[in-house]
């Protein structure tokens, strides 16, 4: 257990109070109030419940919360495990996790890519996952060469620091390329819409050669090699890649990869999770198979009963999440349920909607729900899918045929949405 200032116990035990107190005014589990508190009165408290851990520190655009988990699950195969129950990923929600496992000499953190850098500088980890890069709440994130150039100059601080870096997603690849200590994982990129130009020179990216299913190729059936046209940047040998059902891994290491999770981007969260647990000593077998035991991510990917409907519930934030999560939809579903809200967590700024692609939903009744509900079906009308509106998503499910249901969410949409299937169960 880490040595606590005399300062940092005062802040600690002003957190417990505060959690407390939430929780007995029925405001949740308290553990966002109490860190913010605890950083209020100690603004080290962070370092301080780091040290003598070795951590994970995960991050990228889309896939946090789901390789967490599954890093959580690899690591736990070496000892306890601190980790975030809720996503929580900014500052406060991190020493809350850390608080409440002070004894665990291991954890795998979730971190908003914003707060990388000085996260990094806080924990000094041992290893940090970078997923993806791609737009995301244009309002909040704002420009994504700039958050990249961030990320590449808050690791430079680090380089004992092992990096496990998706070799496939061209800007996360420009973050780790001259860090001394990478593991590349060729964890495959659906979205390449933000990486059409270098992020090193701004001449074009070139995509060429084999498909998914090689060393040379990438996991995601577009991840062939690319390379820069003004610089020498290029994909990286991985090492670690997706070769059909089975993960590849350095001397040989062939394994059967089975999930439970569906969808090609999460056997790339997989394959980069055990990386990332190998890195850190972790057997490759005990890890591979510790990640197939994820199911359920804060209620993400479970079915729940809704009547005479079986719903899926789906989260996606932003467009290549969409991108990816629209893969994920059964074609013989007897309904596809899309909820979009414009909350300040999701981003009041809707445009991205114009950015994916909804055009594949033959057989399938679409419903456009949420609070932006009117917003959607403007761009399913321009996509050319037939659809009704409901803005309950509730009512929006109640309105399909009996049967299976998929659920497609933005945030604040998700959120509502199991919070009403709460007060009706």
């Amino acid at each position: 257990m880490a040595d606590i200032s005399v300062r940092g116990r005062i802040a600690l035990r002003a957190a417990a109070a505060a959690s407390w107190a939430s929780q007995k005014a029925g405001r949740g589990k308290g553990s966002m109030i109490g860190g913010l508190i605890a950083l209020q009165i100690d603004k080290t408290i962070m370092d301080q419940l780091g040290r003598g851990r070795r951590t994970v520190l995960v991050t990228g655009t889309n896939g946090k919360s789901t390789t967490t988990r599954m890093t959580t699950a690899a690591l736990s195969t070496l000892g306890e495990v601190a980790t975030q129950a809720d996503g929580a990923n900014m500052d406060a929600g991190i020493v809350a996790a850390l608080s409440a496992h002070r004894g665990a000499p291991l954890a795998a953190i979730e971190v908003d890519e914003l707060h990388l850098p000085h996260v990094t500088d806080a924990l000094n980890p041992a290893a940090v996952v970078l997923l993806n890069l791609s737009r995301d709440q244009l309002d909040r994130v704002g420009e994504i060469n700039m958050i990249e150039r961030k990320l590449r100059a808050g690791l430079a601080r680090h380089p004992d620091t092992v990096v496990i870096a998706n070799c496939d997603d061209v800007l996360v690849t420009s973050i780790a390329y001259d860090h001394p200590n990478v593991v590349w994982v060729a964890a495959g990129s659906g979205w390449s819409m933000d990486a059409t130009s270098c992020p090193r020179s701004g001449e074009p990216i070139v995509w060429e050669g084999e498909h998914s299913g090689t060393a040379a190729g990438g996991a995601g059936g577009v991840g062939e090699h690319w390379r820069s046209t003004g610089a020498d940047f290029e994909r990286p040998e991985p090492n670690w890649w997706l070769d059909g059902e089975d993960l590849v891994g350095p001397d040989g290491l062939r394994l059967p990869l089975k999930l439970a999770l569906p969808g090609r981007a999460n056997r790339g969260n997989a394959a980069q999770a055990v990386a990332a647990a190998v890195a850190l000593g972790a057997d490759p077998a005990e890890a591979v198979a510790a990640t197939g035991t994820v199911r359920e991510i804060a209620g993400r990917y479970r079915t729940v009963q809704v009547g005479e409907h079986a719903a899926r519930l789906l989260l996606a934030k932003n467009p290549a999440g969409w991108q990816e999560a629209l893969s994920m939809i059964e074609p013989s579903s007897a309904g596809l349920v899309i909820a979009v809200n414009g909350q300040v967590p999701d981003g009041e700024d809707l445009s991205w909607l114009w950015d994916v692609r909804f055009e594949h939903f033959e057989g399938v009744q679409v419903v456009a729900a949420g609070e932006r509900a009117t917003d959607l079906a403007v761009r399913l009308t321009y996509a050319g899918v037939e659809h009704t509106t409901v803005p309950n998503p509730l009512r929006a499910i109640a309105s399909c045929p009996a049967g299976h249901v998929e659920v497609l969410a933005n945030y604040t949409a998700f959120r509502d949405l199991n919070r009403d299937l709460e007060a009706k169960s």
